[in-house]
């Protein structure tokens, strides 16, 4: 792959030069999916990160009896599977197409190249580290202190983004596994929103009629 407009738009890759970009862009390559493809699996060896070009695509664990909770949603721009780049270890969730997706797929070692001929771009690195921290500290705490109705009000708020209306990306399966819940208490939260004329919903489209009391639920 010789265009470097799918990297330069990843915030991983957004420091290096437009020589360090082309370098790396030689030695990527695009992987398209269908959904419910598997890109990796938890346990899987890893020698490449990954950036999405389209599409949606899930990062989840599963717990000892099946059931799958997903830790991330990766959209355009995204970077994800970077993990192992730095420790060698095995991938340590799963990532699969929420729908069709593409998504460049960049070996380890032309990024290890870059980064130990430019060691002050691991400042950018540990950045971006520090920032994913802070935001699995957040879902921590709301994992902690927010209830099932809490968590699921949050979600969509995050999903929906600046738009009042939106169609649910993931089935109500996934947004369970999103909100660390059983689809039946979720599914009775947002029974509960619509109720209470907070929201509407038509099948996998919703419109937020009252976002303020919604964003009051969701702290």
């Amino acid at each position: 792959m010789e265009d470097v407009s799918p990297l330069s738009g990843s915030e991983f890759f957004s420091s290096l030069d437009e020589e360090g970009l082309a370098r790396v862009a030689v030695r990527a390559s695009s992987v398209r999916l269908e959904r419910n493809d598997t890109l990796f699996s938890e346990g899987d060896e890893a020698k490449e990160l990954f950036v999405v070009l389209s599409g949606r695509i899930a990062i989840g664990k599963r717990s000892p009896d099946g059931r799958e909770s997903l830790v991330a949603l990766m959209e355009k721009g995204d970077l994800f599977g970077e993990m192992p780049l730095f420790d060698d270890e095995a991938r340590s969730a799963s990532a699969r197409a929420l729908e069709r997706s593409e998504v460049v797929r960049v070996p380890f070692e032309v990024v290890r190249s870059e980064l130990e001929a430019q060691p002050g771009l691991l400042w950018h690195v540990v950045s971006l580290f520090a920032e994913r921290l802070r935001a699995a500290d957040d879902a921590l705490a709301d994992a902690m202190l927010l209830d099932v109705t809490g968590r699921t009000a949050k979600r969509l708020l995050e999903l929906a983004g600046d738009s009042d209306e939106f169609v649910l990306p993931i089935t109500q399966e996934e947004l369970a596994g999103l909100v660390g819940a059983s689809r039946e208490r979720v599914n009775k939260a947002i029974a509960a929103f619509i109720r209470l004329r907070w929201i509407e919903q038509a099948d996998r489209r919703y419109r937020i009629v009252n976002r303020e009391r919604l964003a009051q639920r969701a702290r």
